[in-house]
């Protein structure tokens, strides 16, 4: 890509703390518990519980992007251009792409849009969450923003017109009417606002993921932006009905980077309007941080706050043309292994530019819920329980049962009529879920070792799980 600057050219900025925030091909990673502060407010924590009960969880990102089928937002920093700039195959510099991408506001038509359809999948793939991009860095606003032009109300969006035209507002009615919760995903940067990317500053056309001047040297062009991003907050928390979340992407955006946009002023006016409300500012720690969030990731052991892996269904977390998607077994080894050490799964899928979900994701989607629907005991409003997960069996507890997944990560792994469950607890009785059936099981030092009736397999299942009780 043509560039005017180089980016050792930028002035230098204060580098976050490794521990805290890092951003490689813009994947977050995580706060550690060092950083979490337990909330105080006695409803926030009942919300905590609430959110630790879900596990599953359905993440969208989508946008006018979705019609060139390249990643969200990212491709716009020419200080990200190495990575994010991979799926650019055609002959354009980073001055035409940066204006092609802004203008797909103009070209953005999702007609075949039925947010109900959408819902009901959800709702078969056992999602008890939904967790939707109303605004990503890019700066577009997929609901009716009253502080905004560059939405998808505004009369230069084609789709401004149609019954649906305020995404946000249908969806969260949708899947409210099905049960599931709702978390909102909002940027704090906006690439698009000019109070916080322009050109008129040392950095001139080059820009990156930070504004693109010094907030310290320039305070009231940054109280304009703080002045916008809090009131876009306050509008989505008082105008789309119940909010169970809002989770806050950007973590580059933070006090000690000298971007404060006082967070925590806002959300504290917010909870009066929608009490208890969680708030995951993301890799910021803190007490407005409630939860913490990996990022195409599993932590390698159970975290003993409360957390949820964002993880796309396919390769991006916006759409691709001809993308390929995880199997119902993938995602389903993924979830056990999440929810053993103590976690949720948001699985992201990209809508098409058309409004409809890819098939490949659907039929995913639907054999997620297949499963949960026969073993959904074991995962929802449950706990983790030690030892968490030892020697291929992951543990999970409810009141007075414990639960042992077993997962298998290929069709054709072994299956045997023995298996081995490392737990040391008391245990009388054992049964099986699903349709294997326990013949009979023996108490050894350390564990159980119980006996199946034999069952021809012709595959692996994706998993077997017992009740210890």
């Amino acid at each position: 890509m043509e560039t005017e600057l180089k980016e050792q050219e930028l002035p230098q900025e204060k580098q976050p703390e490794p521990d805290t925030e890092m951003i490689v091909n813009g994947v977050h990673n995580y706060s550690t518990e060092k950083h979490y502060v337990k909330p105080a407010d006695r409803r926030v924590l009942a919300k905590l519980e609430w959110f630790q009960d879900q596990k599953l969880g359905l993440m969208m990102h989508w946008g006018p992007y979705s019609q060139l089928g390249i990643v969200e937002s990212w491709a716009l920093s020419d200080g990200d251009a190495d990575w994010s700039r991979d799926g650019i195959d055609w002959e354009i510099t980073g001055e035409e792409l940066k204006k092609t991408y802004f203008g797909l506001n103009k070209t953005f038509n999702p007609v075949r849009f039925e947010p109900e359809k959408w819902a009901d999948l959800a709702k078969e793939a056992g999602m008890r969450y939904f967790l939707f991009t109303t605004k990503h860095h890019d700066g577009f606003c997929m609901y009716d923003s009253q502080y905004s032009d560059y939405k998808i109300t505004a009369p230069d969006c084609p789709f401004h017109t149609h019954k649906y035209a305020d995404i946000c507002a249908h969806l969260f009615e949708s899947f409210r009417k099905r049960g599931i919760g709702i978390s909102v995903y909002f940027s704090k940067a906006d690439w698009h606002v000019d109070s916080y990317w322009k050109d008129d500053t040392p950095r001139g056309k080059f820009k990156y993921r930070g504004p693109s001047y010094r907030p310290s040297e320039n305070p009231e062009e940054w109280e304009r932006f703080v002045t916008f991003t809090q009131n876009q907050i306050r509008e989505l928390a008082t105008n789309y009905g119940r909010i169970d979340a809002m989770w806050f992407d950007a973590g580059w955006v933070r006090p000690e980077n000298g971007q404060d946009i006082r967070l925590g002023e806002v959300i504290e006016e917010v909870r009066k309007i929608q009490p208890g409300m969680l708030c995951a500012d993301r890799t910021v720690g803190g007490p407005y941080e409630n939860y913490v969030t990996p990022e195409q990731c599993v932590p390698e052991d159970y975290l003993p706050i409360p957390w949820e892996s964002c993880i796309t269904l396919g390769t991006s977390f916006s759409f691709r043309y001809e993308d390929d998607y995880k199997s119902p077994r993938d995602v389903i080894n993924l979830l056990a292994d999440i929810v053993v050490k103590g976690g949720n799964l948001a699985i992201n899928v990209g809508p098409q530019p058309d409004g409809r979900i890819p098939a490949g994701a659907i039929k995913s989607l639907k054999g997620i819920g297949a499963w949960m629907k026969e073993y959904g005991d074991a995962i929802y409003g449950t706990r983790a329980c030690a030892p968490y997960k030892k020697d291929g069996i992951g543990f999970t507890k409810k009141k007075d049962t414990v639960y042992a997944i077993q997962t298998f990560a290929r069709e054709t792994d072994p299956v045997s009529s023995m298996v081995w469950i490392p737990y040391e607890g008391e245990v009388n009785e054992i049964i099986a879920m699903g349709d294997a059936e326990v013949e009979s099981f023996v108490k050894e030092a350390d564990g159980y070792r119980v006996l199946l009736k034999e069952k021809v397999y012709d595959k692996a299942p994706i998993a077997r799980v017992f009740c210890l009780k």
